[in-house]
This record gives C-alpha cells, structure tokens and sequence, in this order.
C-alpha cells in the first residue's frame, strides 16, 4: 500500500505499530508476549503482505540517525561502578554465545549440502559451502557490518539472488530469535534451573522504565535528553573520522556517554524520561529490521538456508544455556549476549531495557562492539579453515 519513495508515510506505519505494540501489551497475552515480540512480529506480517515495503529509505534514515541516538539516551543514565561489576560476567556470556554460533556453524555444514547454493556467484563450488559458513558466522557473533564484509572477501556478494536470500533469510530468522530471546524469561521452568538475577523484574503497563530517580519528566528534560543524545553521536562521528576510526563508533559513542554520565551525575536529573523515549525509538526501530524479512524471497531462491540456520540458532541457544548454566551465568545475563551476538549492540541494551534488566544496558552495548570487533575475524578465520 506505501511505496518506497513514501516516506512519511512508513514512518507513521512504523510510529503506528509501536503504539499497537505499546497498548498490546497492557492486554494479558499482550504482557506475556512483551511490545518488543509483538511489534516484531506484526512489522514481519506488514510487510509480507504489502502494507508496507521490505526496503526503503525511511528504513535507512532509521539505522543511520535514529539508533545511534538509542545508545546515549540509554547510557545517560549509566552507573560505571554497576559496569565494572557486571561487564565482566556478560563478556564472558558473549564468548559463550560466540562459541555456540561456530558450534551451530559447523553442525550445519556438516548436515546440509550448501555447495549448490550460490551457484552463479565467482567462486567454485569447493569453497560455496565455506563461505557460507564464514558468512553467517560473521552476522551472528557480530551483525550487518560484517556480513557484508564477508559477502565481498567471499565472493557471495556476486550472486545477487543468492545474497538477497541470505539477507532475508537473516533478518526474518534474527527478527524471530529476538522474539524467542524475549520469550524465554517468562517461561518458569527455564527461569527456576538460573540463578536469580538481582536487577530483574516483570515490565507491566504501571512500570516505569527507567530507574526512578525522584525528579519529574518535563519538555525541558525530555528536549535536553535528546539535544545531549544528538550531540554526542555527533562528537563521536567526528571524533571517529579524525582518528580513521571507521569501525570505533559505538566505542567512542559508548565513552563519551559514560565518561560524561559519571563526570556530570546531576545529568541524570536533567534528561529525565530519555530513557522512555530511548524504548520508544528502539520499537520503530525493531519494526524497521522485522520489516525487511522477505519471506517469499528467502523461500523462492534457496529454501535450504531455513534448515541452515535453524539448525544454527538452536545449537546457539543450546550451548548457550547449557555452558551459560554451568558457569553459573544469569539468564539476563546470557540473554543479553545472545541478543549482542545475533543482532548486535542496538537491540541488546533495547531489550535489557524493556525487560527491567538496567545493570545489562551498557554491558550489552560493549559486548556488541565487541562482536562487531570480532566477527569479521572469525568469519573469516572460519572461511579460511574450511
């Protein structure tokens, strides 16, 4: 019903489903499912039947200034003494994670033929199989970034209709696992078998996101909230450019939030209800990701990457709580990991957000850094190996 070129148009369909998600949610299946899963999975449902587009460049006006405002509104609030106790725990959570995405990686290419997939792209058929691992090795510890670096070192990225698969196949499966991420925590024989973690609680229509802090929200806050948040982005950008930093943003995004949150603590104060309008944009941003799951591109051009990486995320997910139990690791904790691996450092403060978890919101946005750091790496480790 909208074309690409309409712009405003998407823009109120995407403000419109995050306020359905929002109101959803103060219904009994709506609180069980969470706004995060419901505006997901309706944003899917939008646009494989055509309300709105898959690609368009609202979308791209979303990823480029929209959720990088998302990290300081969130971190603005940050308490570096609560990273120092906790960063620890969800690194090695990541790590977990990592380990069960080449676990996944590899069951797969050892069930699956993929060497005919690909098949027009310039590379032989020995080496379609390895570069597909390498592949979604790389999206699923880091995100798009380094997918696309490993469609071009690959030579995937020649074959357009393979590519365009893979990129559904990726979205529509991460939009997917980020609902189930938000599952699991009310599933109650899963949460009994983790330790209880402190700072978790139940999100309910009457809760407030952010930690009170005793001040009330005014246009004035909410105003210097976003002019301190837009800032920020801009420094680092710059900062980022004067250094040829390319692939430091959220490092230094992630910095100068919290160096300034701890230099400056009345902030807080000043930019009361930021955080609220941090899990405001976050939800047109979950439906912007969720919108570009072609589903019937993915199923026409190579229906094997379903089993792919099916078998994938579940063995991500096994070993994950698996080892993650073992260690001793909480399921806020793990959750926010996984999320960091499989979409990276935007959704996972996100969702530590909407879920209550606050002492994981900046963890998960260093752990995500960290994936971008890494998955390139790997990826390409992976690819070389095989």
């Amino acid at each position: 019903m909208l074309s690409p070129d309409n712009h405003l148009g998407i823009f109120a369909a995407l403000m419109g489903l995050a306020a359905l998600a929002f109101w959803l949610q103060t219904t009994r299946l709506g609180a069980l499912l969470t706004g995060t899963v419901l505006v997901i999975l309706m944003a899917i449902v939008a646009a494989n039947v055509g309300l709105i587009p898959h690609q368009a460049p609202t979308y791209d006006f979303v990823f480029t200034y929209l959720v990088p405002v998302l990290i300081p509104l969130f971190l603005l609030q940050g308490d570096v003494r609560r990273l120092l106790r906790e960063a620890s725990r969800t690194a090695l959570a990541f790590m977990v994670a990592s380990a069960g995405t080449v676990a996944g990686v590899l069951l797969a290419i050892s069930l699956l033929d993929l060497s005919t997939l690909a098949g027009s792209a310039n590379i032989n058929a020995a080496d379609r199989e390895s570069a597909i691992a390498g592949l979604f090795a790389a999206t699923y510890i880091g995100g798009s970034v380094n997918y696309a670096a490993l469609g071009e070192m690959t030579g995937l990225s020649g074959d357009a209709s393979f590519f365009s698969a893979a990129t559904a196949a990726d979205n529509l499966f991460s939009a997917i696992f980020l609902s189930v991420l938000g599952l699991l925590p009310g599933v109650q024989w899963l949460a009994r078998r983790f330790h209880d973690h402190p700072q978790t609680k139940t999100p309910s229509s009457n809760d407030t996101i952010s930690e009170s802090n005793g001040v009330s929200m005014t246009p004035t806050s909410l105003c210097t909230a976003l002019a301190v948040a837009t800032l920020l982005v801009t420094i680092s950008d710059a900062l980022s450019a004067w250094l040829d930093f390319s692939g430091g943003r959220y490092i230094i995004l992630t910095l100068l939030t919290l160096g300034l949150a701890t230099l400056v603590p009345k902030l807080r104060d000043w930019c009361t209800g930021g955080f609220e309008l941090g899990v405001v944009l976050s939800f047109v941003f979950f439906g912007s990701i969720a919108a570009g799951a072609d589903v019937v591109a993915m199923l026409s051009v190579a229906p094997i990457l379903i089993a792919l990486v099916t078998i994938l995320l579940t063995t991500h997910l096994l070993c994950l709580l698996v080892i993650g139990r073992w260690l001793k690791l909480t399921l806020p904790e793990l959750l926010t990991a996984s999320n960091a691996a499989v979409l990276g450092a935007t959704t996972a403060p996100a969702m530590a957000a909407a879920k209550g978890w606050y002492d994981q919101i900046t963890p998960g946005v260093l752990v995500g850094v960290l994936g971008y750091s890494l998955g390139t790496l790997v990826g390409g480790l992976l690819f070389n190996l095989l």
